[in-house]
């Protein structure tokens, strides 16, 4: 059993005035879990977490970190908080190199530099070897990467990743869970809204459907693979892997 670090309780969000994408959803990460969110589009999986990092107003319910109230902070305070967040797109700088995208995601520590680049490119090598690449000369799956390096840079003890396969080839896309699941056993809690719903199960701890803005199913990542109701409902219109 793990212990809870981040908690969302009754949230109801939405961006634009009275119109709620989420209408009372629920979600808790502990310690080390890796939290997979699957569900049809329109579901309100990113609307959920856009909203755990303040980027979507959140009209009633709340979000705890540590048992701290978090409900309405905005992202730059989230970031100094400890959570990390990858959007789907535009999630490097194209014209800066490698090296200068991981220093972005340091801002606020630069000092820890040499440490937080040792460990970020323990995880993806191939950062190390092109430092002075630009990252708009980077494959999609190597954009991928950095993206995520750069959001660890900071240490988080909560990772947030939207849609990290979406776009990629079948190739990159195993190389990009791969990734996923070494940092979550490197210690971060992750909580991934993923396209591909049967590879996103098979490596996650946990799994919540999201339908219409509420949670229709919540399990383990291989409880929820094996449900007839998911199977028949989510699995086959969502895709399911082979791997």
């Amino acid at each position: 059993m793990t212990d809870d670090l981040l908690v969302a309780k009754d949230v109801i969000a939405g961006y634009l005035p009275g119109i709620n994408i989420l209408n009372g959803v629920n979600l808790t990460l502990g310690d080390g879990e890796l939290v997979g969110i699957i569900g049809p589009n329109g579901a309100g999986k990113s609307t959920l977490l856009k909203s755990l990092f303040g980027l979507v107003d959140v009209r009633d319910g709340s979000i705890t970190l540590r048992g701290e109230d978090i409900t309405g902070l905005k992202a730059h305070s989230l970031v100094g908080k400890g959570i990390g967040y990858v959007p789907q797109r535009e999630n490097v700088f194209p014209s800066l190199t490698v090296d200068e995208n991981m220093k972005m995601g340091l801002y606020l520590n630069p000092k820890a530099w040499d440490q937080r680049h040792a460990f970020v490119t323990e995880l993806f090598p191939l950062l190390k070897e092109r430092p002075t690449q630009r990252a708009g000369f980077l494959s999609g799956g190597e954009r991928q990467m950095l993206a995520m390096a750069r959001a660890l840079m900071m240490s988080p003890s909560v990772l947030l990743l939207d849609e990290p396969s979406a776009g990629l080839s079948p190739t990159n896309q195993e190389l990009v869970f791969e990734r996923v699941r070494d940092i979550a056993d490197s210690g971060v809690s992750i909580v991934m809204v993923e396209q591909n719903a049967s590879r996103c199960l098979q490596i996650c701890d946990r799994g919540y459907v999201l339908d219409q803005g509420t949670n229709a199913y919540t399990n383990t990542g291989q409880a929820l693979l094996e449900d007839p109701n998911v199977i028949a409902l989510y699995l086959g219109t969502l895709g399911r892997s082979e791997g």
